[in-house]
């Protein structure tokens, strides 16, 4: 009897495990700290505890990228640089519902809203889309915009191109 129950709770330990590391439904960016809970300079054995072992890797990229997303085959996420394994860069892909970031801001909302909220930025042009940028300590937080809308949000190391 003694051994059903601790294999009972062993089996349930092991299913628990994965449903605590993943891509959150809701992420958060907190400028200049942390992206989705991610944060610049985390490892890479960090990002796997916290997002799980689930992501695509960039073939064509110049340094690592790991792409975790909802769904295999889901263009909706998160994106991950690496640098001497660890994070470097830390980005939303393709306006992933639900992410927000202080002020009220949320993904959608137009640009506006975004500098009403935030302050001065500084403009980035990135071809079809733009950045609006402000450094501090050691980081880089950008907000994406596409049509006048934000479409993303990005965390590099200070004065890093937001362009990718």
């Amino acid at each position: 009897m003694r051994r059903a129950t601790i294999c009972a709770a062993l089996v349930a330990l092991a299913g628990a495990a994965p449903a605590a590391a993943g891509l959150p439904r809701q992420g958060e960016l907190v400028p200049g700290r942390s992206l989705g809970g991610i944060r610049l300079g985390e490892t890479a054995a960090g990002v796997r505890a916290a997002l799980g072992g689930f992501h695509g890797v960039c073939r064509g990229c110049g340094r690592t990228t790991w792409y975790f997303t909802y769904r295999p085959f889901d263009r909706h996420g998160l994106g991950v640089e690496l640098t001497g394994g660890r994070v470097s860069a830390v980005y939303t892909l393709w306006q992933p519902a639900g992410w927000t970031a202080p002020g009220g801001i949320r993904l959608g909302v137009y640009d506006a809203q975004v500098t009403s909220a935030t302050g001065l930025l500084v403009p980035v042009p990135c071809g079809a889309y733009r950045a609006l940028v402000r450094d501090s300590g050691s980081a880089r937080t950008a907000y994406y915009l596409v049509g006048g809308r934000l479409w993303a949000f990005g965390l590099f190391e200070r004065g890093a191109t937001p362009c990718r």
